[in-house]
């Protein structure tokens, strides 16, 4: 940014076509700078394209008020998946039914399988690897087959299908300025993945159908299923009036694919890069990975991860006119049909919520966190990915002499593409 203007000033001059392409590159090279600014001057800043909204308080507002901000994005790249429903019955009883199959007395156990595979990983490594596709994308693929029990497909399957349609449904909006040519690539191979998806889960479930009704004619004593996700579903007996068919069953088995592998890959590399970037807090993290107790270690993980999320913001469309931040000085009507953007990141640093924002303070209060997203649209998983993300960065920083030979290469899109990390072998 040219030092002697300001962000807004530069908007402002701006002609009105160039108002949005400047607001999104300063989003995506200089974020906290240009959302300091938002929030000192124009909290709510009004764009031809969407209105972004950058204090913490405002930004909750919006996010807990589901039938006034909805995620109709997400309806066309969602097939019926109930985080494309807002607040309905739908999304009220599909979440708690996986909620309850995704146990939160399974988390140590959880946390004990992501060591066992990352260790194994990195033990076959032998000192060198490409993190993000050997390692980032890898470690959760193995606990989608064996946890959540999407057995029967190749791990790179596994990671393509998740890839395109977290790709098409959060990269892929109005407000990602791309090419119409990118657009409809994406839109096609996540349409392909989706398709070859639903075959499998298909097959997936068919096959696991008559296993549980083998082992429920036989009392488990000739054969006994492991016990994961999928296969907890096909034991349970649902009434009728609850409306959880095999096919609803089989469309949330999907979901918990597609919610786990790249959001895992991207928040365990861009915390990985963040802190052997910064070393004071590597050797904390270091030091803190040993120990019996890893709330320290923790901690730390999430404190990077609030200067590097996986995202700057969520997105809604407002289906009515609403007056945000009302009694404000900055109170702005959001008409119907706006696509507005509450700035997480931005939310994150604001010094109401956060003491000394700018400053790196591990053990923060996590209720301020957005990590799994906040509201009735919180990640369905955040507890296993409240394990998963940490042990796997953990895992790797335990190597001994451990460091990166390069930073990480986005390949020009939204999400890390490779790292290179090096260690010593004994």
């Amino acid at each position: 940014m040219n030092t002697s203007t300001s962000y807004l000033d530069q908007y402002d001059a701006a002609a009105e076509a160039d108002k949005f392409p400047l607001v999104r590159r300063w989003m995506d090279t200089e974020p906290l700078p240009f959302f300091k600014e938002l929030r000192a001057k124009r909290p709510i800043l009004v764009t031809p394209k969407c209105t972004l909204v950058t204090r913490f308080d405002d930004v909750r507002e919006i996010l807990n008020m589901p039938k006034v901000f909805t995620v109709q994005p997400y309806v066309p790249k969602m097939d019926n998946y109930l985080m494309a429903h807002d607040d309905d019955a739908l999304h009220t009883r599909e979440k708690s039914l996986m909620q309850f199959m995704l146990s939160r007395d399974d988390i140590p156990r959880v946390r004990d399988m992501v060591a066992d595979i990352a260790k194994g990983i990195l033990n076959q490594a032998n000192g060198n690897i490409e993190v993000v596709n050997d390692f980032c994308r890898m470690v959760p693929a193995t606990l989608v087959q064996k946890y959540f029990g999407l057995t029967g497909a190749k791990r790179s399957d596994l990671i393509e299908w998740s890839y395109w349609n977290q790709y098409d449904t959060f990269h892929n909006q109005p407000f990602d300025i791309v090419s119409p040519e990118l657009y409809q690539k994406i839109v096609d191979r996540h349409a392909e993945t989706s398709k070859k998806l639903g075959d499998y889960i298909t097959m997936l479930i068919g096959k696991r159908l008559l296993a549980v009704k083998l082992e429920k004619l036989t009392f488990s004593t000739i054969i006994r299923l492991e016990d994961d996700i999928v296969t907890r579903m096909l034991r349970t007996s649902f009434a009728k009036e609850l409306d959880f068919d095999i096919k609803r069953l089989g469309v949330n088995a999907g979901g918990l694919l597609i919610g786990a592998i790249e959001t895992t890959s991207q928040a365990v590399a861009q915390v990985l890069q963040y802190l052997f970037q910064h070393k004071e807090w590597l050797v904390a993290a270091q030091t803190a990975a040993q120990k019996s107790d890893l709330t320290e270690f923790d901690g730390i993980v999430w404190e990077a991860l609030r200067f590097v999320p996986i995202t700057s913001y969520l997105f809604r469309t407002t289906v009515s006119d609403y007056t945000a931040a009302k009694g404000t000085n900055y109170e702005t009507v959001l008409r119907a049909g706006t696509y507005v953007l509450p700035v997480t990141l931005s939310a994150t640093f604001d010094e109401r919520a956060f003491e000394s924002p700018e400053a790196f303070i591990p053990q923060r209060n996590w209720y301020n966190y957005f990590h799994f997203g906040f509201g009735s649209h919180e990640c369905l998983g955040r507890y296993v990915g409240m394990v998963m993300i940490p042990e796997m960065v953990r895992q790797v920083l335990i190597k001994q002499g451990v460091e990166p030979k390069g930073d990480i290469d986005y390949k020009s899109g939204p999400f890390p593409e490779s790292y290179d990390l090096a260690w010593t072998t004994q």
